[in-house]
């Protein structure tokens, strides 16, 4: 490495720091080093604060760095202020070939700020060879070239600059050759084969040359290229054809290889200048070299390609005739070729649509397309007549322009019907033999708004359960509609304007997809069923309408715990105190709790047991209807007061209870005699209470029950006769649930159901139709059939073919899903058909 003052090179670095200081305002600050190019990563360029004279102990603290662009090649330590190569510096790269390359550095110092500028000079190493792009070099000289002719050649390339780029060029020892070289400055020094001895080709027909490229580095490094030189024979005679005209007449569509003509020509030269080829001339368009070929030995022009004279009916080529010289002699000639025609070309068919469709309601005799047909054949041949090959609606009417014709509507078109045509188009010529052709093409039918949407069902039944979340989807409808694009695009709506309907206020509906949504929860103690319409209406202009009755009925979820009737409810809790003479005998009656559930089916049946009691042989609490009777007589040892809590609990998928507190006070027969009469009286009052609370009770349930029914007869009177519900009308049937008797006979059980039963209704002998094969379930421990809870059953009605079904079970609700293959829970009924003034049911 050299560091270099601004003036001067100075070798030592002692030296170039007293000249940095003693020349600091003269330089600006400014140092300049050199370096080799190719260094490796890391290596010294020089100590800038060492050179510059700055303590390297503050170099931190002052944030000593570079700006400039040259900061990637090169790298600065602060602790020592010793400038290193970042990577690997390629002087190619970075400079131009044949310039000084010098990378300039900005060094900042802050605080306070001092700018110093630092150049660096990489210097060149021969680390290239000189290279030329071919590596070998062909030429062709005739033998009459004169000395002194010059040929260019391609000079090396070496990317190194200055005295280690190419600076000579050598050629090989050769008594024909010289090599000359022009400088052209940036430009390097380009290399110019001369010959300086005419060529002989009958003494050597080709030289073989070496040319060598040498650089200016230390050692020199070197290229070399080969040059091959051809010596090309003198031709002075040019082939002469035969004749002065050549024409031939060919029919079209010959068939390929037919030879249509020969050419001949001569040449007075000896040898291969003598020697004479044929070729198409170069001028000659692409398309008839595609139609005809010629044999470059023989000169007879053969056919290559279809010959159609509807494209051309006369074809005019240039031959060209070729000695074998090196240098080769031609001679051009005109050949002309006159097609003859024959009746080749089928009727062509074109079809100019007046539209993409034509409407269903559209006119008889309106237009569709007209259609044009046309032959290239002249005269008889290209006469045409035109037709349909099938019965369409649809007709060819003739123009006033020949071989023209028009697509008309023959009869009234339907899309519902047929939405496309396919209407194939024949026509054919008059020739002999006649040619034919056929053309397909599609008419469209568009639409118009003649249809109405339509539902799959007159009317719709929905069970929705109670306690719904409001918002949420409880069903959905959908209509249909033949028409297409727009006209079928349905939308719904509730008609809030069909009757006096409260329950519509509480529904939406999904415009797009027929989703309802019911915007309220709805309660089965208070709404048993109710009726509104869907309209759905179609997107056409004008736009038309169809609707739908929605019939829905709410299904009874267990929402209401048991509610204690006696003991009376007091301060929220229902407690009673009763007593008992220590003298009663077993199975004596001490209370009975009574309770309440608003719900029905097994959500409303309710089952009491002992959650709590101060002896267990004491007491016994009937499970069904709530009584409390002694076990055993009292004796000495007893307590005189006992605690029993009943807990009731309803039969719902998720048990509701309520429990009540009976406190026993054992009292003697005399104590127990004297306050009878004051018990009497208070019972007979909270009896009275509960009573009045129990008739009101009943009475409201019974109320919604009849109002529910008189809706459900009234829906059922109010269907067409055409109701595709699978629901009986039976006038003997009303709808209303059922009851059910089990009853075992042998070693089988059998449930005994109908529409009119009630519990305690006899068993007729011979019900069987009536009656179900209960599956043999064993009884617990207690006697007592676990799964059999006595309460009444559901049953639906229905149809299928000829014959009537009740599908019945201890666990069904209205809207329950009648499973396929259900027949173990299901009665075949007699046939009772609707009253009529012939037969009453």
């Amino acid at each position: 490495m050299e560091q270099r003052g601004c003036r001067a090179m100075m070798q030592p670095r002692w030296l170039l720091s007293i000249a940095v200081i003693l020349f600091w305002k003269g330089c600006f600050a400014q140092i300049r080093y050199s370096i080799s190019e190719e260094q490796k990563d890391g290596a010294v360029v020089g100590n800038i604060a060492k050179d510059l004279g700055i303590d390297p102990r503050i170099l931190r603290e002052r944030g000593f760095r570079i700006v400039s662009s040259g900061e990637s090649l090169f790298r600065i330590n602060q602790k020592d202020g010793v400038l290193y190569v970042n990577g690997k510096i390629d002087r190619e790269e970075v400079c131009d070939r044949g310039s000084v390359c010098l990378i300039n550095l900005k060094m900042v110092l802050e605080n306070p700020l001092e700018i110093h500028y630092v150049a660096v000079e990489v210097l060149d190493i021969n680390d290239h060879i000189p290279n030329f792009l071919e590596k070998v070099k062909k030429l062709e000289i005739s033998e009459s070239a004169l000395p002194g002719v010059r040929f260019q050649l391609q000079p090396a390339q070496d990317p190194d600059g200055g005295t280690n780029s190419v600076q000579q060029y050598k050629l090989s020892q050769s008594e024909h050759f010289r090599i000359e070289v022009k400088d052209r400055g940036a430009n390097g020094k380009i290399p110019f084969l001369v010959l300086q001895k005419q060529l002989d080709r009958e003494s050597i027909q080709n030289h073989r040359l070496i040319i060598t490229a040498n650089d200016g580095g230390r050692p020199p490094k070197t290229g070399t290229m080969e040059i091959s030189v051809d010596v090309l024979d003198v031709n002075d005679n040019s082939p002469v054809f035969t004749k002065d005209v050549y024409s031939a007449f060919l029919n079209e569509n010959a068939v390929i290889g037919t030879k249509v003509m020969r050419v001949n020509a001569t040449d007075l030269d000896y040898g291969p200048n003598g020697e004479v080829f044929y070729a198409f001339s170069d001028d000659v368009d692409s398309k008839f070299r595609e139609l005809f070929d010629i044999d470059a030995i023989t000169g007879d022009i053969i056919v290559n390609g279809k010959i159609d004279f509807e494209e051309n009916d006369v074809y005019e080529i240039d031959i060209q005739a070729s000695d074998k010289g090196l240098a080769p002699l031609t001679t051009d000639k005109s050949v002309l070729i006159k097609i003859v025609d024959i009746n080749d070309n089928a009727p062509e068919i074109e079809v100019t649509s007046f539209s993409s469709a034509i409407a269903e309601d559209a006119r008889i005799g309106t237009t569709v397309a007209l259609i044009s047909v046309n032959d290239l054949d002249s005269g008889i041949n290209g006469k045409v007549s035109c037709s349909l090959t099938e019965d369409l609606p649809f007709k060819l009417t003739p123009s006033l322009q020949d071989n023209v014709y028009a697509l008309v509507t023959n009869s009234p078109l339907d899309r519902e019907n047929t939405f496309q045509y396919d209407i194939t188009i024949s026509a054919k010529d008059a020739g002999k033999p006649s040619l034919s052709s056929e053309k397909t093409i599609k008419v469209l039918v568009s639409d118009v708004n003649d249809n109405s949407p339509e539902f799959p069902l007159t009317s719709y039944t929905f069970y929705v359960k109670e306690n719904n979340i409001p918002g949420e989807s409880v069903f959905s409808v959908s209509a249909s509609d033949r028409d297409n694009g727009d006209n079928a695009l349905v939308t719904y709506q509730i008609c809030r304007d069909c009757g006096d309907n409260p329950f519509t206020s509480f529904l939406n509906i999904n415009s797009e997809n027929g989703k309802v949504y019911a915007l309220k929860s709805f309660d089965f103690e208070t709404i048993k069923m109710f009726t509104f319409h869907v309209l759905a209406t179609d997107a056409g202009s004008p736009s038309r309408t169809s609707n739908v009755t929605i019939n829905v009925f709410i299904l009874d979820q267990n929402d209401n715990a048991p509610m204690i009737l006696f003991p009376v409810n007091t301060n929220g809790s229902a407690e009673g105190v009763e007593e008992l003479p220590r003298n009663v005998n077993a199975g004596n009656l001490v209370t009975k709790v009574r309770a309440y559930d608003a719900d029905v089916g097994y959500n409303g049946w309710l089952l009491f047991s002992l959650q709590e009691v101060t002896d267990h042989t004491l007491f016994s609490l009937d499970r069904y209807t709530g009584q409390i009777r002694t076990l055993r007589s009292f004796t000495e040892t007893d307590e005189s007061e006992h605690k029993l809590v009943i807990i009731v609990k309803d039969n719902g998928n998720i048990s509701l209870s309520a429990t009540a507190t009976v406190a026993v006070k054992v009292v003697e027969p005399k104590e127990a005699f004297a306050a009878s009469d004051n018990k009497n009286v208070a019972q007979g009052e909270e009896e009275g209470g509960v009573t009045f609370y129990l008739i009101i009770t009943l009475g409201a349930v019974s109320v919604l029950f009849l109002a529910s029914i008189i809706v459900l007869v009234v829906m059922q009177c109010s269907k067409p006769k055409d109701d595709s519900s699978k629901y009986l009308q039976d006038a003997a049937y009303d709808g209303t649930l059922c009851h059910s008797i089990q009853y075992r006979s042998g070693d089988k059980r059998y449930m005994l159901v109908g529409p009119r039963m009630s519990i305690g209704s006899t068993i007729v002998p011979g019900s069987n139709g009536n009656t179900l094969v209960v599956p043999d379930r064993r009884r617990g421990a207690s006697g007592e059939d676990a799964n059999y809870d006595g309460t009444l059953c559901h049953s639906i009605q229905y149809r299928s073919g000829d014959k009537r079904y009740m599908l019945v079970g201890p666990r069904m609700s209205i809207g329950s899903t009648i499973a396929p293959g259900s027949n173990a829970n299901t009665l075949m009924m007699p046939d009772r058909r609707r009253p009529s003034a012939e037969d009453d049911d």
